[in-house]
């Protein structure tokens, strides 16, 4: 059965992930690497159908307009279906291509409210959406005593969605949010203006590695801060990278991630597997990769290869991922199948000890 797996014609999938830069690098290997490992497993198990399933991958560099391409390209080419991608905006421009064309698209990492303008068939996500995850971390900052609140925040539609979820958050529960430019002021003008606005949490709403590396710096060289919390809600930190650029200012700085308190015996093994392939420990996005291609192999192997019939399958999905039983549903203002318990955690790097984490909360 393997053997006719590996010589049979391939089911293709579509894979878009940052590789090079301005892309999150990092973050595009991890989930390269997830989603190779679900793809090696679905084949030395059989295949789809006796048929090897093979992944076909375009690098976004970031770039929304390069990644619709390459859905017009996965379009021409055959693929049964689409995975991946980090960034939000990004993951947008390319579900709205794949919606115009009728190509399912399983969106791995991207936490967008608005993936689409529209309500479609043809989209299913695996994190939760950015405001449920940014709720959970505003009531984190609220239980923490933190209501003066400031967002150091460059121009982006991510970034500007998530300072709003905060905003509309904190407000009625007595919190105050302060917007900050983070690209046309200097780090150390915010750092005076932390101190005039008698600000205790500053959250990065920036990228990495500027401004957010000479914004955390110059914060924690600022005696009249120490006492503030610095916080980056979009996961900057989960990386390793953020850890050599800071050495210890990058500890204590929580961050949402997408993991259970505790992996299942799934869970267990594919963190092991991953470890081997990355050389490091894996982080979050790389179980997504993992979790997005179990979900496809089971819709191929229940429904065939026909776009259609895939896209129709997503509201019967229930697959066991690394992460819990993955199920989706239709949620009130999101226009794409959404996993409905997607684990949701606050965590920062702990300062006696940088390469480990700590649950701050979860939610």
């Amino acid at each position: 059965m393997i053997t006719q797996a590996r010589t049979a014609r391939p089911v293709r999938i579509g894979v878009l992930v940052p590789l090079t830069r301005p892309g999150w690098v990092e973050a595009g290997r991890h989930l390269l690497a997830g989603l190779e490992l679900g793809v090696h497993e679905v084949n030395e198990a059989g295949g789809i159908g006796g048929r090897p399933l093979e992944l076909l991958v375009r690098d976004t560099a970031a770039d929304p307009q390069r990644a619709a391409a390459a859905v017009d390209e996965f379009a021409q080419l055959g693929v049964a279906a689409m995975a991946g991608e980090y960034h939000s905006v990004v993951a947008r421009a390319a579900a709205a291509r794949a919606d115009a064309l009728g190509l399912p698209f399983l969106c791995s990492s991207a936490v967008l409210d608005a993936l689409t303008e529209r309500p479609t068939q043809w989209v299913a996500r695996l994190p939760p959406p950015q405001s449920h995850g940014w709720q959970v971390y505003a009531d984190f900052l609220l239980r923490a005593g933190h209501s003066r609140i400031a967002v150091a925040a460059e121009a982006s539609v991510y970034w500007a969605a998530g300072a709003r979820v905060l905003r509309d958050h904190l407000a009625p529960r007595g919190g105050t949010l302060i917007e900050l430019d983070a690209r046309a002021s200097t780090p150390e003008a915010v750092c005076r203006q932390l101190v005039d606005q008698r600000v205790t949490a500053l959250l990065l709403l920036a990228g990495f590695p500027e401004p957010a590396v000479s914004l955390v710096r110059s914060v924690r060289r600022d005696q009249r801060l120490a006492e503030i919390l610095v916080g980056a809600p979009a996961g900057q930190p989960e990386f390793a990278a953020w850890a050599r650029s800071l050495g210890d200012d990058g500890a204590a700085i929580p961050f949402l991630r997408y993991l259970p308190e505790r992996l299942g015996p799934l869970g267990t093994r594919v963190e092991a597997a991953l470890r081997e392939r990355l050389t490091a420990a894996p982080s979050f996005v790389a179980f997504e990769g993992y979790d997005a291609i179990a979900v496809l192999a089971d819709v191929l192997r229940a429904h065939g290869t026909d776009r259609a019939d895939i896209a129709a399958a997503w509201p019967r999905v229930a697959v066991e991922g690394t992460r819990g039983r993955i199920r989706f549903s239709r949620r009130p203002g999101i226009g794409v199948w959404q996993w409905d318990r997607a684990p949701v955690q606050i965590v920062d790097r702990d300062p006696a000890e940088p390469g480990r984490f700590r649950i701050r909360h979860t939610g």
